[in-house]
């Protein structure tokens, strides 16, 4: 069976409260995700101090200040509150992953040993910082939010012109919209992605609620990544358009029973129905009495279950031949 990589993408949703996110990693690890994810950079390094907020981002946050830089230096993680939750995640058994917005935040998390990287949409056209990742030469999952395909094969032509693998790259099909309308996934675009660059394909979603994540993995996702959150009401950026803890836990325990659903493409009789054949199925059955010596024809013939004599489809076999012995209406003709 398939294992879909479920990332929980706690983000900056810890408001910057070391609390908040050890929170948020015990509800990852309730929900029984694979990685939980966070968000690391230093403010300054990662927006000019002039720029403002996207539209979602003061719709969600309304404190009326519409400076980028001022939202982000509240949501820093520092290299202590890093170390602090990598050892909490040791110890709740799960997987700490984080994503680099520059370029001193990438070498710090390669210091770190995670052993994977993740591109965000918003970096897709940054070549010296796909250009860094590509050489740390390691598994890298990248967002396509924003992107059309030629966005897409810019970014993948830098990442294996520096040396990284087809087999290496999983691309994300996203939308950049927060939370995004249903009418704009175009999940079917996550197919075209994986035809047109052969290699492993995912979904970050954010959407509200759990059914696109899903239906990605029925499609053929392997890696699903999705925002979540202790509480949608909490002030900031990314709340309004995550999960809570229970939509978190609904949300995988639907993706793994979808990977076990899919199976593995053969039709054949499964265990659990076999028993139910002779029951469901029909036999070929007397319609009224018949002598020996009759000739059996659709006036005395009929079909019923339960399907343990004669199946219907040998039907034209037996219309035409003689009965050996005297049926009773209803019993079941042996030839």
């Amino acid at each position: 069976m398939n294992h879909t990589l479920i990332i929980a993408e706690a983000g900056v949703n810890h408001n910057g409260s070391l609390e908040i996110a050890k929170q948020l990693i015990d509800a990852a690890v309730d929900a029984g995700v694979d990685i939980i994810k966070f968000q690391t950079f230093k403010a300054e390094k990662l927006v000019k101090k002039d720029a403002k907020q996207a539209e979602y981002q003061k719709k969600n946050i309304g404190d009326g200040n519409d400076s980028q830089y001022d939202m982000l230096k509240k949501l820093e993680l520092s290299k202590s509150d890093h170390e602090e939750l990598v050892a909490y995640c040791n110890k709740r058994g799960i997987r700490f992953f984080s994503t680099a917005f520059d370029f001193d935040s990438l070498d710090y998390l390669h210091s770190l040993n995670l052993g994977l990287w993740k591109i965000p949409s918003g970096e897709i056209t940054n070549y010296p910082y796909i250009k860094k990742i590509a050489q740390f030469n390691e598994p890298v999952i990248m967002s396509t939010g924003m992107c059309d395909v030629q966005d897409v094969h810019n970014a993948v032509d830098v990442l294996l012109s520096f040396g990284l693998t087809k087999d290496k790259i999983t691309i994300l099909h996203c939308n950049t919209q927060y939370p995004t309308p249903f009418e704009d996934v175009n999940l079917r675009a996550m197919l075209t992605i994986k035809s047109e660059f052969g290699v492993n394909v995912g979904y970050s979603d954010h959407t509200q609620g759990i059914e696109v994540p899903v239906a990605a993995v029925a499609l053929g996702a392997t890696v699903i990544e999705k925002h979540f959150t202790l509480d949608r009401n909490m002030p900031g950026p990314d709340h309004k358009a995550s999960l809570e803890p229970d939509e978190l836990k609904a949300m995988v325990s639907s993706i793994r029973h979808i990977e076990q659903a899919l199976g593995d493409g053969v039709k054949c009789v499964s265990a659990s129905e076999q028993a139910n054949i002779s029951v469901a199925r029909k036999s070929i059955v007397a319609a009224k009495s018949i002598k020996a010596g009759d000739v059996f024809s659709e006036e005395n013939l009929t079909v019923k279950r339960p399907g343990t004599g004669v199946s219907p489809m040998k039907w034209t076999d037996v219309i035409g031949k003689k009965a050996k012995r005297n049926f009773e209406e209803d019993e079941i003709i042996e030839l």
